[in-house]
């Protein structure tokens, strides 16, 4: 039935998905370090923060790079600086994990080891200005002449279209133009699909999948339709 509603954050569904496969989640680090060529999807692990209670702190996607990096991402069509706050709180969740898991000391005199963490936006929605930063300080701060406490955040555009990040901005922008057509229905998410192998946009990733994919997306409804 081409009239079922779909949730309307399945271009979430589809990044989280996407990245939950170790290949993809390779292609996706080095595209942020291509210099880094010695690591393996081994040295990867995924720590995303996982939402166990309807109101729980959950971010998209987490990853330590072996004990020296730690990785989030978050994928974001509107744009708002309280991404910054989302942030802030989705590290320091992520590193009190790490902390716990592996029994540190924060009250030892010892310093304790921590891995360095990188914090970035996939933007695939539409702003006027394209800044490559966003900072704490400057959005919330602006007045304030001494912070104790800062945030920046790298934001990405997908503006390199061979590589996985560029290629999942334009599978957003697929189904953004075929929703416009055919509203949030399996037509619409049948033509995103299509559309994409042609253009060999996720490829692989939605032949392997183009059952999961749709039965995903046409499966989780929108909480205001529930």
């Amino acid at each position: 039935d081409n009239k079922v509603v779909v949730k309307r954050n399945i271009k979430d569904c589809v990044f989280t998905d996407l990245f939950s496969n170790k290949k993809y989640l390779l292609e996706l680090y080095l595209s942020l370090h291509p210099e880094d060529t010695g690591i393996t999807e081994d040295d990867l692990t995924d720590i995303t923060i996982e939402n166990v209670l309807v109101n729980d702190l959950y971010n998209d996607l987490g990853f330590r790079v072996g004990d020296r990096l730690i990785i989030l991402v978050e994928a974001q069509s509107t744009w708002s600086p309280n991404i910054l706050i989302r942030s802030l709180l989705y590290v320091a969740t992520t590193y009190q994990n790490y902390i716990n898991e592996r029994n540190l000391d924060v009250y030892s005199s010892k310093k304790i080891s921590i891995p360095k963490p990188e914090l970035y936006v996939i933007y695939t929605g539409e702003h006027k200005e394209r800044p490559r930063e966003l900072q704490l300080s400057k959005e919330f701060f602006k007045d304030a002449e001494d912070i104790s406490l800062d945030v920046r955040v790298k934001m990405i555009y997908g503006d390199n279209e061979d590589d996985i990040i560029g290629q999942y901005v334009i599978f957003t922008k697929v189904y953004d133009e075929q929703r416009k057509l055919y509203g949030r229905t399996r037509k619409a998410i049948e033509e995103t699909i299509r559309i994409c192998k042609e253009k060999n946009v996720l490829k692989e990733y939605l032949e392997s999948h183009e059952g999961e994919v749709v039965t995903m997306m046409m499966t989780l409804f929108d909480e205001e339709q529930i």
